[in-house]
């Protein structure tokens, strides 16, 4: 996948079809320590123990839809060639984590994308259940909760389309006043590459 924003909608949406009624999405770039850190939660099914390692599999899939499921073989695939690791953890009936990092100045690490979009199409898609987005960028965060925006929505839908809207604006502006995604590309000297005249 181009973007790691699509990335985290794919394995939500593998929470959600798990029955989930909470996500919890964590990004966290540790710029002093050159690591990204991404973590997906959902309160979902779970994973029957027997199938955990098939799940990773690209030709696995429990969806009728489709005969793969490309979701985490991909996202580990992308963690490993980033020089980073990935872990998955299940139980049944209590959920499922997904977490992966990634050398943050690595060449071939995918850009975050669009944070505002992928959050936008989750929660209209979902109204009934609930996102929980954190982001970090070393000491500094943003957080938002649907559980706290239905609060003060005093009745209005979150599904709404001018309340999805604003909060994918808000997302979007309060990523880029942390400088949130702006993954360093290191040079032909950085990478360790002697450069060809």
């Amino acid at each position: 996948m181009r973007e790691l924003a699509l990335h985290i909608m794919d394995l939500a949406e593998n929470g959600l079809n798990a029955g989930a009624t909470l996500i919890e999405i964590a990004v966290n770039e540790e710029r002093t320590a050159n690591r990204l850190a991404i973590t997906i939660r959902d309160n979902g099914h779970g994973i029957p123990e027997r199938l955990v390692n098939a799940v990773l599999s690209p030709f696995f899939t429990t969806r009728t839809t489709r005969r793969v499921g490309l979701g985490l073989s991909l996202f580990r695939e992308a963690s490993h060639r980033c020089e980073g690791s990935f872990e998955l953890k299940s139980e049944e009936r209590k959920g499922t984590e997904v977490s992966a990092t990634f050398r943050l100045d690595h060449i071939d690490l995918a850009p975050l994308g669009d944070m505002g979009s992928t959050l936008s199409c989750l929660i209209m898609g979902n109204p009934g259940v609930d996102f929980l987005y954190r982001h970090h960028v070393d000491d500094r965060a943003f957080e938002l909760d649907t559980r706290k925006v239905k609060s003060e929505l005093e009745g209005v839908d979150i599904n709404e389309p001018e309340v999805v809207q604003f909060i994918g604006s808000w997302i979007n502006e309060s990523l880029s006043e942390l400088g949130a995604g702006r993954f360093k590309i290191p040079g032909p000297r950085e990478s360790g590459r002697d450069v060809q005249d």
